[in-house]
C-alpha cells in the first residue's frame, strides 16, 4: 500500500496537474524527480489501481480542506449565512464583492481541472494497445475514470456555466482555452456517465468499498438528465437504482449506537455505521476516511469544523462527544432553516439529528447540568440550532483540527428526490408526491399530495432530506433558483444578490494568462 501510494503520489505530482495550471513559470521549472509516470505506469492492472487511487486521492482533497471554502457552496442560499467570519466566504454573504478575483472560484476550478486531466490521463491509457489490460480491465477503468471526470464537469458547469472541455491530458503549457457551450458539456457527462453505469460493476461486485459502482452513475446520469430538460429519461436513471433492489431506506436501528437513544434517520450519519459494509443499506456512494491511517482521509477536512457551533467559547462548555466534536462555527443555518422547515413530529427534526439545546457539561464550572440560555451575542456563531450530521469525536485528537468522518456522497433518500423531480416535470404530480412520501414515511412526516408539489416544495424537501449532503449551491443553480431563494430567505445575502450572480465568474488568473484566445468572462463581472 505504501509503494503504490509512493506511484500516484508521484503521479499526481508529474503529470496530474490542472491543465490551468500548466501556463505558469512554477510549472515550466518543474522536473521529474522519478522514473514513475504514465507512459511507463499505466502499462498493466497494477499501474491503473495505483493511479485509480490517486484520483480518488485528488478527489478526497476538495473544497473542504479550507477553512471557509466548503461554506462558499451554502452560505449565501437560502440554507446558511455566515457564523464566524472567514475572508473566503465573505463574499457570498455580500454578493457585491463576489467578483472573479476572489480566491474560492479559481480553488474550486483548479480542483476540478485536476480532476478532469487525471481522468483523462487514465482513459487515455485505457486506449494504449501496448497495456496488459484484458477488455474487461480497460472497461472498467476507462469507465471510473469518466465517472470522476463526469463529476468534475457537472460541478464545473452548474457552476460555471460553459467551460473549457478538455478529452485529452494535457502534457504541454496551452494558452487558447475557450469555453465549451454549457449544453456541449452536459452532453459529455451524459456519454461519460452512460459509459460508466453500463461497465462499472454493482455494489456486490466492487473490487473494494468506497469504489464506484454502476447505481452512483445511474443517480448523477439522473441529475444530468434533469439539466438537459430530459426528464423522462432522468426518471429511468432514477428508477433503475430503485428497482436495483440493491438499496433500501433505513426505516429500524442499526450500527453502533443502535442500543443508545437515537433514530434510524441519525444513524445513517454515526460514525461507523455510515458504510454499506457497517450496515447502511441506503449508502449508494461512501467517501470513505480511516482516523490515524496513513493516507486514510484528506489532508485538512473542515465539514465537522464549519458545520458545528463553536460552543466551546461559552464559559462552562467542554468539547464533548455527545457534542459533536470541536466546531468553529463557519455555517450558521438561516432562520428559515431552523424554525419554518420541519414539523415538529419529523424525524430528521429529532434531537438526534438537529441540536437545538446544550447543558454546561464543564463539571468544575457552577452551572453544571443546567440549560445553556445562551446571550443573543452568542447565537452568532457560538451556540445555534444545527445538523448533527457531520458529528465526529477522536479521543486522541479531542481538538480536532481536521475530520476522519466518511462522507455520504449519494444515498437512495435523494434518488427518490430526483425520481420526483423528473416526474414533476413531465406533469405527473401524483407521481412526485408519492415519490416524496416514500422518504416522508420514513421520517413519520405528514404525507403530500399532488396538489402540494411545486419545484419550491421539492427543493424545500431536499432541505429537510439532504441538509449538509447535497452542496446547496449547485442543487439552487442547477434549477435556477439561486437568486429567488436567496431573496426570500437569507436576509444577510437576500438584499444584495444580482440576477448575474446564479453563476460564479471565471477566475480573473485563468482569463489572464490565457493569452492566445478568448476566455470570456460571465456576463455581470468585471
Amino acid at each position: 500500500m505504501k509503494n503504490r501510494r509512493k506511484i500516484y503520489s508521484l503521479l499526481l505530482a508529474g503529470v496530474m496537474t490542472t491543465s490551468f495550471m500548466a501556463c505558469r513559470k512554477s510549472f515550466l521549472n518543474e522536473t521529474l524527480k522519478s522514473s514513475y509516470a504514465p507512459g511507463n505506469t499505466l502499462v498493466d492492472a497494477l499501474g491503473f489501481e495505483a493511479s485509480i487511487a490517486g484520483l480518488q486521492s485528488i478527489f478526497r482533497n476538495d473544497y473542504g480542506n479550507t477553512q471557509g471554502l466548503m461554506a462558499t457552496y451554502f452560505v449565501g442560499t437560502d440554507l446558511a449565512i455566515t457564523g464566524q467570519p472567514n475572508a473566503i466566504q465573505a463574499p457570498y454573504d455580500d454578493y457585491r464583492n463576489l467578483n472573479s478575483s476572489v480566491s474560492s472560484v479559481s480553488s474550486i476550478w483548479s480542483w476540478c481541472y485536476k480532476i478532469i486531466n487525471a481522468s483523462n490521463t487514465i482513459i487515455a491509457g485505457t486506449q494504449n494497445p501496448a497495456a496488459s489490460l484484458t477488455d474487461a480491465q480497460r472497461a472498467l477503468y476507462k469507465a471510473e475514470a469518466s465517472f470522476f471526470r463526469a463529476y468534475a464537469y457537472n460541478h464545473l458547469s452548474i457552476l460555471f456555466g460553459g467551460v473549457p472541455l478538455l478529452t485529452t491530458p494535457v502534457a504541454a503549457p496551452r494558452t487558447d482555452y475557450t469555453r465549451a457551450s454549457e449544453a456541449d458539456v452536459i452532453a459529455l457527462i451524459i456519454s461519460d456517465l452512460t459509459f460508466a453505469a453500463a461497465n462499472l460493476p454493482d455494489p456486490a461486485n466492487v473490487t473494494t468499498q468506497g469504489r464506484i459502482n454502476k447505481f452512483a452513475a445511474a443517480q448523477l446520469l439522473a441529475e444530468a438528465y434533469l439539466r438537459a430538460n430530459k426528464p423522462a429519461d432522468a426518471q429511468k436513471a432514477a428508477q433503475s437504482i430503485i428497482d436495483s433492489k440493491f438499496y433500501s431506506l433505513v426505516t429500524a436501528r442499526y450500527g453502533v449506537k443502535a442500543s443508545q437513544p437515537g433514530d434510524p434517520f441519525a444513524d445513517m450519519f454515526t460514525y461507523g455505521s455510515m458504510r454499506r459494509s457497517q450496515g447502511n443499506t441506503e449508502a449508494i456512494w461512501v467517501v470513505e476516511q480511516q482516523y490515524n491511517i496513513t493516507g486514510g482521509g484528506a489532508d485538512f477536512d473542515q465539514r465537522r469544523r464549519e458545520w458545528g457551533p463553536f460552543y466551546v467559547n461559552i464559559s462552562g462548555m467542554l468539547v464533548a462527544d455527545s457534542l459533536g466534536g470541536r466546531g468553529i462555527g463557519r455555517i450558521r443555518p438561516t432562520n428559515w432553516w431552523t424554525y419554518g422547515l420541519y414539523e415538529t413530529k419529523d424525524m430528521r427534526n429529532s434531537q438526534y439529528n438537529i441540536r437545538r439545546n446544550y447543558w454546561y457539561n464543564d463539571p468544575a464550572g457552577a452551572n453544571y447540568g443546567k440549560l445553556v440560555v445562551p446571550k443573543a451575542a452568542d447565537t452568532a456563531y457560538y451556540m445555534y440550532a444545527h445538523t448533527t450530521k457531520w458529528y465526529e469525536f477522536q479521543p486522541g485528537d479531542p481538538q480536532g483540527s481536521s475530520s476522519f468522518k466518511d462522507r455520504i456522497m449519494m444515498r437512495l433518500g435523494e434518488t427518490y428526490l430526483l425520481l420526483a423531480e423528473a416526474q414533476f416535470m413531465q406533469g405527473d404530480l401524483g407521481g412526485a408526491a408519492n415519490s416524496i412520501n416514500v422518504i416522508r414515511n420514513r421520517a413519520n412526516a405528514t404525507p403530500v399530495t399532488a396538489a402540494d408539489i411545486t419545484l419550491d416544495y421539492i427543493l424545500d424537501e431536499r432541505a429537510r432530506e439532504l441538509t449538509a449532503e447535497e452542496l446547496r449551491r449547485l442543487t439552487l443553480i442547477r434549477t435556477n433558483k439561486l437568486v429567488e431563494r436567496t431573496r426570500k430567505y437569507n436576509p444577510s445575502a437576500g438584499p444584495n444578490i444580482a440576477d448575474y450572480n446564479i453563476h460564479l465568474p471565471i477566475p480573473q488568473s485563468e482569463i489572464d494568462v490565457n493569452k492566445d484566445a478568448v476566455l470570456k468572462q460571465n456576463d455581470g463581472y468585471k
